[in-house]
């Protein structure tokens, strides 16, 4: 499969738009919108209502933190002016810093929602396993010195797979309302110096894999047993938890939808492990009760597109922030 593609500079792009954009989040406090420092949101709106001439408003498939990096982060937005895909794409990125670029752009359904219709989240987070400190991978890996032991690790997170209370694994300060998520698959892998914890499920708590990574990094320097995680999940209760593994290791990887949308596939992120050859949506998803798969097809979104139009259009965005989180660093 290619990795270019011909960006149309003839025919303005009307409707709702789809768009994919990777950012590195080092220096910025996560993705949404904020009026006292900066965010991945507010540098993305500004660079594209400077294209559009006119405010641009958007909404992502998951609020990463801060530091939280991304290389498939899904958006849609409602265009103010039509424009072509080059425009867009290449004209965003003449306005946006360096650490955020537009991958592409693609006319969507009205239905579309970035958040809503998506039936699943990825997570990758990052060890480098080696005795001296990164350099060039310094800002997106978190450096262990200490030998890691891949296979126990691994061996440990497999009880976190399904649907669980995972009180023991989200933030303290984390807004949502229920800490019932459901974890599609869960592994543990090394790939030369790097170790790769690699998850997906319906939605994240607030710093949830941060802390599953934490505690896995106990099991792997064999301060804890294999049956660490088992035990910390049965307490719920994040007091009695581990730490927080830094956010720098941690990448948003893929949002998965129904392929009805016919989103653009991409090579799963980030680029150093772009050795595992794997693409975006290949796994199936689980077969789970309707109630977890929070995405929606083509088809039940345009029910639910109409049922919103109905309502508040603001109500859905004034949720406590951390609802479908890890989308908030996860």
């Amino acid at each position: 499969m290619s990795f270019f593609r011909r960006l149309d500079e003839n025919q303005p792009l009307t409707g709702r738009l789809a768009m994919s954009v990777e950012y590195d989040g080092s220096h910025y406090c996560g993705w949404q919108r904020l009026k006292h420092a900066p965010s991945i949101q507010g540098a993305l709106e500004r660079a594209l209502s400077r294209v559009a001439s006119a405010p641009v408003d958007l909404h992502a498939s998951g609020r990463t933190d801060s530091g939280v990096h991304a290389t498939r982060q899904i958006l849609h937005f409602d265009p103010p002016a039509a424009r072509s895909a080059k425009a867009w794409v290449f004209g965003g990125n003449a306005n946006l810093p360096g650490d955020i670029a537009i991958r592409w752009v693609k006319s969507v359904d009205e239905a579309f929602h970035a958040r809503f219709m998506a039936l699943a989240r990825r997570y990758r987070y990052v060890w480098l396993n080696q005795p001296t400190r990164p350099v060039l991978e310094r800002a997106n890996v978190t450096w262990c010195r200490d030998p890691l032991d891949a296979e126990a690790m691994n061996e440990a997170a497999q009880v976190l797979v399904g649907e669980h209370d995972f009180s023991s694994f989200r933030a303290a300060g984390c807004q949502s309302r229920t800490p019932w998520r459901h974890l599609h698959f869960i592994e543990v892998k090394r790939h030369g110096p790097y170790l790769v914890l690699d998850v997906q499920g319906n939605a994240f708590l607030h710093h949830m894999i941060r802390n599953i990574a934490g505690a896995l990094m106990r099991v792997g320097r064999g301060e804890q047993g294999t049956d660490y995680l088992g035990r910390l999940l049965a307490l719920q209760n994040r007091a009695l938890g581990d730490i927080t593994a830094p956010a720098h290791g941690l990448h948003f990887v893929d949002s998965i939808y129904d392929a009805a949308w016919d989103l653009p596939a991409e090579p799963l992120g980030p680029n150093l492990l772009a050795l595992l050859g794997e693409w975006t949506g290949e796994r199936p998803l689980p077969s789970i009760r309707p109630e977890l798969l929070r995405g929606r097809s083509r088809e039940e979104g345009l029910a639910f597109a109409a049922a919103r139009a109905a309502a508040d259009a603001g109500a859905a965005e004034a949720q406590p922030r951390g609802d479908e989180q890890e989308s908030a660093d996860a």
